[in-house]
């Protein structure tokens, strides 16, 4: 807000969005106004310059909702000599850049800033994310030294992972059986709601196949035939409904690594869920498998990557002979390759490629990352580092 005339506040839905705006003491003296209000809704589709004249200063809740919204707050921007900083805070269960029917993106206006769920230090009162910072900022031979001074709460990952990150079922549920009452009227307002005023699905059955197929393949490469064959719909389809849950902050798709960076674009990527209880509860699924734990792992990579100014990239490593890292944070200055294994007990061929990796990628990577399920901190070869998943997490 002391930078830019326009923060735009992007994520799924009840990660926490309006109750982050509207308790927030900076925007305390300022009108909120939501779109999910229908007559305020129906005034911005018809004049949505009246709206962003209400008052100096707003927030604007739900800013999808309203196709030309944006275009009204582009022009008042335009139209201030000061450029105001923070003068529009918006919010959207949608990400503004990846929908065809919203044609501003407030470039060069706006910064953007995503909520994803709450991390598991979030949800423990911790109020931060995971220790990559300081990780990244120590030489590998003092890893252990730091995640010692860190700490970390022990904690199961099965039952972090059945919790999830989104607030009322990770904070405010105590039992499986309230959580799933929860994420079924969670998905039903999703499909019937949000996803039809995102775009137009014709065949809710097909997307919620298709979600619950995905949220089977956690952690998995992305193959769009396959995936349509199984479902029974097109792939082209399956490419379209992709999008669609990657726009509305449900799906993650996490890039591979190349120091080519026009061949990331066309290897295929892996496929994560941005909330490991709703994908537990979308697959039917009761006891969390090893990518569940990668999943939680990555969320609070996201969630750390994204307040970072200086933005790094999170990827996963793989090789035509299979080998793989599950991810590298990739940085100008350090690779910091991550793999991530459910099982208490580690031998050294589980760090077979973190020690590839690093053979390949030696010059810009010092160490890697082995991430368990278990409670002690170890070298498990000279190069890997062994740690439980809670202890950076």
């Amino acid at each position: 807000m002391r930078v830019a005339p326009v923060v735009v506040l992007l994520g799924a839905r009840q990660t926490g969005k309006t109750t982050l705006v509207r308790s927030l003491p900076e925007l305390s003296g300022r009108p909120y106004l939501t779109l999910d209000d229908f007559d305020l809704r129906t005034q911005a589709e018809a004049d949505p310059e009246a709206v962003v004249r209400r008052a100096p200063a707003l927030v604007l809740d739900e800013v999808q909702r309203a196709r030309d919204l944006l275009i009204a707050v582009k022009r008042a921007v335009d139209e201030d000599p000061h450029r105001t900083p923070g003068r529009f805070v918006l919010t959207g269960s949608a990400n503004l850049l990846m929908l065809e029917r919203i044609g501003e993106t407030l470039a060069g206006r706006a910064v953007y800033v995503t909520l994803w769920p709450f991390t598991r230090r979030e949800r423990l009162g911790l109020g931060k994310t995971g220790a990559w910072s300081e990780v990244l900022a120590a030489k590998s031979d003092e890893w252990s030294d730091v995640l010692a001074t860190e700490g970390g709460i022990r904690e199961s990952w099965t039952y972090a992972a059945r919790l999830g990150g989104l607030p009322v079922p990770a904070r405010e549920l105590s039992d499986d059986e309230s959580r799933a009452l929860w994420f079924s009227g969670y998905v039903q307002t999703y499909l019937e709601r949000d996803l039809q005023a995102l775009r137009t699905v014709e065949n809710l059955a097909d997307f919620r196949r298709l979600m619950r197929a995905a949220c089977l393949r956690i952690g998995g490469l992305i193959n769009q035939s396959e995936l349509g064959r199984d479902v029974g719909i097109s792939q082209p389809q399956v490419h379209r409904f992709l999008n669609l849950m990657e726009a509305s902050y449900q799906a993650v798709r996490l890039p591979a690594f190349s120091v080519n960076r026009t061949r990331r674009l066309i290897k295929a990527p892996k496929l994560y869920w941005s909330d490991t209880g709703l994908a537990l509860h979308l697959a039917g699924e009761t006891e969390p498998r090893g990518p569940h734990l990668e999943n939680l792992v990555l969320m609070d990579l996201l969630a750390w990557r994204d307040v970072q100014a200086r933005r790094p990239e999170i990827l996963f490593w793989r090789t035509v002979t299979g080998q793989e890292v599950d991810f590298v944070i990739e940085t100008p200055a350090r690779l910091l390759p991550i793999e991530v294994k459910a099982a208490a007990r580690l031998t050294p061929s589980d760090a077979r490629g973190l020690e590839a990796f690093l053979d390949e990628y030696g010059d810009m990577a010092d160490g890697g990352l082995l991430l368990h399920g278990g409670e002690d901190t170890y070298p498990v070869t000279r190069r890997v580092l062994a740690a439980p998943w809670w202890r950076v997490c």
